[in-house]
């Protein structure tokens, strides 16, 4: 794993979802961090903004939508792509959440082959 390699921090309640992209994501040479709920994915974002913020939407507390939001109006976050990686897969889901902030979407379960190319092409360039 090269420490130069895309940062990516990932919040997701479910552990195994988050050990699977883990593994996926940092085989092809990302850093990634982990979240295991909305408060704590906001204070690792704050400490040390990653390139990208894989974000589940079915989270405790406070969901998905609203932790976007809040991320998309913390100055010095706002600018933080971030890409929703949910089960969420009915009809009008993609669209709620692209309105709720979200610049991306991909649906549970995962295409670990695929799912490296989906997230760069969301990277900044």
């Amino acid at each position: 794993m090269s420490p130069s390699g895309p940062r990516v921090l990932y919040i997701e309640d479910n552990a195994d979802n988050r050990l699977l992209v883990q593994r996926v994501l940092e085989a092809e040479g990302f850093t990634v961090r982990l979240a295991p709920d909305a408060p704590s994915g906001l204070r690792a974002a704050l400490a040390e903004p990653p390139d990208l913020i894989l974000m589940d939407i079915n989270l405790p507390e406070i969901d998905g939508y609203a932790m976007t939001a809040q991320i998309k109006s913390t100055p010095g976050l706002e600018h933080i792509r971030i890409v929703a990686l949910t089960a969420n897969v009915m009809k009008g889901d993609r669209e709620k959440t692209l309105a709720a902030g979200c610049d991306g979407y991909i649906q549970k379960p995962i295409d670990v082959d695929a799912l490296p190319r989906q997230i760069a092409r969301f990277l900044p360039h």
